[in-house]
């Protein structure tokens, strides 16, 4: 094991055209709470590598899990027109909710969204985990999900009454499983908790990919939930992240972690020549310090250094 690692990973953040109208699908559809709203702290837009932007950001919270939806004006891109669950750019958060049913009915009395499962949620095979799942677009094309356990069969941190509970993880679609695995292994710490090989007509009509077949890999930090999953798509179209994708762009879906001491993660991500976006270690208005950096396929990942570390 490595002498460092993340701790946790403190929230998730989507990047948003109309902040509002983010903000009232994501506490109307799932009861996310909000907890923080206002211009973002300054070091901010430095630390994405757009140090002149003017940057919006609204806090929300389900159960014990976070969300920053982010805004800059101007906004960037928009999401990448005729994505598929293999593309490289492909990040979703997977939303565990304790009753499929009445959380696949809410979401369709909240309209703004467009499917990707087709024909509503499906439960894999018991050798795919055997969860019911369904996966959608919100109204800017960022990719979700709604997650739920066989009954009896959910992990602790997942058994509790509320229709929506909190958030399990996020999955990114990458195109080597073991570089990835890798890279966050010896960069940031996090530890391989699982692996599948996700196959068959159920996983093809979930995922809208035909034949699918696909590597799952969790990767786990200190204190989990929630854990990052790697998609190692073997069909599909895969087509890679742009390298002019900048923070400002509504693909540019981020990790924040949280590590007790910075440093020698800093030193491990030069050492195996990483990809920043912040220029080097920068501070926030709250005296933490972070940093931003980008995985081999180029998906984003912020770094803070937890307070009296």
């Amino acid at each position: 094991m490595t002498a460092f690692r993340i701790t946790r990973v403190a929230r998730f953040g989507l990047v948003v055209g109309d902040l509002d109208a983010a903000e009232r699908f994501f506490v109307e559809a799932f009861d996310f709470v909000p907890v923080g709203r206002g211009p973002a702290d300054p070091a901010f837009a430095a630390l994405v590598g757009l140090p002149d932007s003017d940057v919006a950001q609204v806090l929300l919270r389900l159960g014990r899990q976070e969300i920053v939806l982010t805004a800059f004006a101007p906004s960037g891109r928009p999401y990448p027109a005729g994505s598929t669950s293999s593309d490289l750019w492909f990040q979703h958060f997977a939303i565990i909710v304790s009753d499929m049913d009445a959380a696949y009915a809410g979401l369709r009395k909240a309209r703004r969204f467009s499917p990707i499962t087709g024909g509503g949620p499906i439960t894999l095979p018991e050798a795919s985990g055997g969860v019911s799942a369904f996966k959608f677009r919100d109204a800017e094309g960022h990719p979700l999900e709604l997650l739920s356990f066989p009954k009896g069969k959910a992990p602790e941190a997942w058994r509790g009454d509320a229709l929506f509970l909190g958030l399990d993880h996020s999955a990114i679609a990458v195109a080597d499983t073991a570089t990835t695995r890798a890279f966050l292994k010896a960069c940031l710490g996090l530890d391989q908790s699982m692996q599948s090989e996700n196959v068959g007509p159920e996983q093809a009509r979930m995922d809208d990919v035909p034949d699918a077949r696909v590597t799952v890999t969790g990767m786990a930090p200190e204190h989990a939930p929630p854990h990052v999953e790697l998609l190692g798509y073997h069909v599909g179209t895969r087509r890679p992240i742009d390298g002019g994708t900048r923070a400002d762009d509504i693909a540019a879906t981020f990790f924040v972690l949280e590590t007790s001491t910075l440093d020698p993660i800093v030193e491990a991500l030069a050492a195996h020549a990483a990809r920043f976006v912040s220029p080097g270690i920068v501070s926030l208005a709250d005296g933490r310090r972070a940093i931003a950096v980008l995985d081999p396929d180029g998906h984003r990942f912020v770094v803070e250094e937890s307070t009296g570390a």
